[in-house]
């Protein structure tokens, strides 16, 4: 990333999971501070497509679709060069697209498991790994973590597994693949209601409970936190996971 005027910063990022929900929050916030961004999509083809052209009617050719299925190791390394070589440089990665649903022991089919797996920890390590030739100096790698990966939460056995398994990873790259590249982690709490978990209001109101600063966060605060973590101003932050939860792993 280089700085530009009024705190901003130019480059480009690619952004999984980018066309809904925090993801598309990302890709506005990082839009706004100066960046171009590659905006990966599975399922969300015409929410991404929809982004694009607001992000480039605001900045003509500063946005991209990039279709990938993440569960498919294969198709990783062909994502990673189509975002660099839109625009000839890459700068950023922020491993956003997750998959996430309850569990309980009993009900766990191997097809789950490898999809919670492969979402939330294998595509972020094999995606990090096909970046890596291909990233400009200075590049910064961003993981979206789960602020509640580290506690016993009965039910999420392969999802806490999986965003655990990322949160180490994040800080063991930040050692390996340091200078060159800076490896961090946001880790929210409940910003959204899971679209995948059907709660009552009483069950959502029971899970405020939890939380400290009593809300649900917003999708634009853990895009300003990916910002922080993404600007020049931060060169000096790496193997940092930095929570946005309004304190909940403190109040659980």
């Amino acid at each position: 990333m280089e700085q530009i005027a009024n705190g901003q910063f130019s480059g480009v990022a690619l952004v999984t999971g980018g066309g809904r929900r925090i993801g598309a929050a990302i890709c506005r916030t990082l839009h706004a501070a100066g960046m171009n961004i590659a905006i990966h999509c599975h399922r969300s083809a015409a929410e991404a497509a929809a982004l694009a052209a607001a992000l480039n009617a605001l900045r003509p050719n500063s946005a991209v679709v990039l279709h990938a299925n993440l569960a498919d190791a294969a198709a990783l390394p062909a994502l990673a060069v189509a975002a660099q070589g839109r625009w000839q440089r890459l700068d950023a990665l922020v491993n956003n697209a997750s998959t996430y649903r309850r569990t309980p022991l009993g009900t766990i089919t191997a097809e789950v498991f490898d999809d919670l797996i492969a979402s939330n920890f294998k595509a972020p390590l094999l995606l990090t790994q096909a970046c890596l030739p291909l990233f400009a100096p200075g590049a910064a790698v961003v993981n979206i973590l789960d602020t509640l990966a580290r506690h016993a939460r009965p039910g999420f056995a392969p999802y806490n597994a999986a965003k655990a398994a990322l949160w180490s990873l994040t800080e063991t790259l930040a050692v390996e693949l340091a200078p060159k590249v800076r490896v961090n982690g946001v880790a929210p709490g409940h910003v959204l209601w899971a679209e995948s978990t059907q709660l009552s209001a009483e069950q959502q109101a029971d899970e405020l409970a939890h939380i400290p600063l009593a809300r649900l966060g917003q999708p634009d605060e853990i895009a300003r936190a990916v910002r922080f973590l993404l600007a020049p101003g931060s060169a000096y932050i790496t193997g940092a996971i930095l929570p946005v939860d309004g304190a909940l792993r403190l109040g659980s």
